[in-house]
């Protein structure tokens, strides 16, 4: 199999995401130079002391001249202005990619802003923490997890092939689906917990303004379920506003099934809850074995 290589490699938005693929990608020798590109200089700053970025920029023209490959590793809503400011000055040749956890819409627009001989590949790799920033990055972030690539008609088959490379090197789990597809997937088992976990904390948080201390006694189930819940605000805003559609329709099964549950515990059902803790407790052990199995392999 040929090695992939880059000669530069432009990384918009040096977070989590973006920040943890540029570690990898240096561990790998997979690129000559790294530069960051972003708002924040505190942030940039960071990403070249602790190395991982070689260099950085804070404009966007000057950032992707000459770089053979860019990952635009910024907030979904933010994804599409950003090619947009950056298209005009990309060089043919090179391949442009995402990390965005909605891709519908980000793929639709993006293909039409590429200029002549440049390829876009979407993708999105399902890994992450409640953290944000580059201090946050780390070399393990994508191992062993998945990471969507979602190809159209009109995406090239060899920039096709090199994205793929790439994360299969940042050692994820690759797999191709319909853009469609994908935002009802991420939906239902992404999107929808974040939803779930800022409510959870926030109708806690009410009941505490009536009775003091109640979060005093919270403890590890708690802060467990709700670790999500410290996730980057502006990035879970655009996440919604971008996938709306196929959240809401998670939500509604939610209300649904929270309300099943309810009418259990109203009746005093205690065989149907038994049978409802059963079942999720069943497929959540399930769930865990498969993870366990798959890790191993």
């Amino acid at each position: 199999m040929e090695k992939i290589s880059f000669n530069k490699v432009t990384v918009i938005g040096v977070g989590l995401i973006g920040g943890s693929l540029a570690i990898k990608l240096k561990e790998k020798k997979l690129a000559r130079t790294i530069v960051g590109v972003g708002r924040g200089i505190a942030n940039l700053e960071a990403a070249k002391r602790l190395g991982v970025v070689d260099s950085f920029t804070r404009d966007v023209k000057e950032g992707v001249k000459g770089s053979d490959l860019i990952v635009v590793a910024v907030p979904v809503q933010s994804i599409l202005p950003v090619i947009k400011a950056a298209a005009p000055y990309i060089e043919k040749g090179s391949i442009v990619t995402d990390v965005g956890s909605v891709k519908k819409d980000v793929i639709k627009n993006a293909e039409s802003l590429m200029p002549e001989g440049v390829s876009f590949v979407g993708a999105h790799p399902v890994a992450g923490t409640e953290n944000s920033g580059v201090e946050a990055a780390f070399s393990g972030l994508f191992e062993g997890r998945k990471c969507i690539i979602t190809p159209t008609a009109n995406t090239d088959k060899k920039a096709l092939e090199v994205v793929k490379r790439i994360w299969e090197e940042a050692g994820a789990r690759v797999i191709c689906m319909d853009a469609e597809r994908h935002d009802i997937v991420l939906a239902a088992i992404s999107h929808l917990p974040h939803m779930i976990a800022y409510s959870l904390v926030n109708t806690v948080s009410d009941i505490e303004s009536h009775n003091e201390e109640i979060l005093s006694y919270s403890a590890g189930g708690f802060m467990d379920f709700t670790r999500i819940a410290s996730s980057s605000p502006e990035m879970w805003r655009g996440i919604c506003t971008m996938n709306s559609d196929a959240i809401v329709e998670m939500i509604e099964l939610f209300e649904k099934r929270l309300k099943a549950l309810r009418r259990l515990i109203e009746e005093g059902d205690s065989e149907g809850l038994k049978g409802e803790f059963e079942r999720a407790k069943n497929l959540r052990d399930s769930l865990k074995k498969y993870r366990q199995q798959t890790a191993k392999i």
